[in-house]
């Protein structure tokens, strides 16, 4: 039975249907007016070169993420998954009180690894999902964009191959789906995704021109389908140093468990 949900913004409910219908919502910053995006976007400026320093070398690496200490020395990011009207959007499209699980700071590294997320698939942790992805610089079809299947697609795939949360190659999903089916999330920086992960097939496109700067963040509902997967971006001392500064709503959201 659906539970009593916020009351939200006419826009946000159009948002909300056509993620609901679509699997994917684009829209941008800009759109979204949030208030304490300005200061998001400074701090991620800043955050941009230091996390370059944090390269392991290896081969095989494709992707570099800010340190939990990083990402508490530019708290008003992780803030600003706890704003009120995005927790009210996430409990709409969830109808389940939401739990934050906090935010991945990260850079895709132009390279040829083709490895995890690069490849197809959808996640595991809950039966519905609810990430907002930031684009922090223009996203062009050779920048490593975000890239889905439409939903309509998902039960057949997930029937033809069985499917078992594994990653799939381009090979074996054009045999499915053709590659006029795959689509690509390209836009400038500021460029806002909100996507249920757990019920498209998608994948980040390997960057070939470029290195990619995002920030993603993760939401399910209180009652994961898999909570061993569903662990919060920052460590629970973190979390309760910030806490000083949470609503009692943003207290349930991050401490759900």
């Amino acid at each position: 039975m659906v539970r009593n949900l916020p009351v939200i913004h006419v826009s946000d409910m159009i948002l909300v249907d056509t993620l609901k219908k679509e699997g994917v919502v684009i829209t941008s910053l800009a759109a979204l007016s949030i208030p304490s995006t300005s200061q998001v976007l400074q701090a991620a400026e800043s955050l941009i070169p230091q996390i370059s320093k944090n390269r392991s070398g290896s081969k095989n690496e494709f992707v570099i993420h800010a340190t939990s200490e990083q990402i508490m020395e530019s708290s008003e990011i992780f803030f600003w998954g706890l704003e009120q009207r995005l927790l009210d959007i996430a409990e709409h499209y969830l109808s389940l009180p939401v739990a934050y699980h906090g935010i991945y700071f990260r850079q895709d590294i132009t390279n040829t690894v083709k490895r995890k997320s690069r490849l197809w698939h959808t996640d595991m942790e809950d039966r519905k999902m609810f990430k907002i992805i930031i684009y922090l610089n223009d996203v062009n079809e050779d920048g490593g964009p975000f890239q889905y299947i439409s939903k309509s697609f998902t039960s057949t795939i997930t029937q033809s191959l069985r499917y078992n949360f594994s990653y799939i190659s381009d090979e074996t999903m054009q045999r499915i789906v053709p590659l006029s089916n795959w689509k690509s999330c390209i836009g400038s920086s500021g460029t806002v995704i909100f996507v249920d992960t757990a019920n498209i097939f998608h994948r980040g496109k390997i960057p070939i021109a470029s290195d990619r700067f995002t920030i993603f963040y993760d939401y399910t509902s209180r009652q994961p389908k898999c909570p061993y997967y569903c662990k919060s971006s920052l460590p629970k001392d973190n979390l309760q140093l910030l806490s000083t500064q949470f609503s009692e709503n943003q207290r349930r959201c991050v401490f759900w468990q």
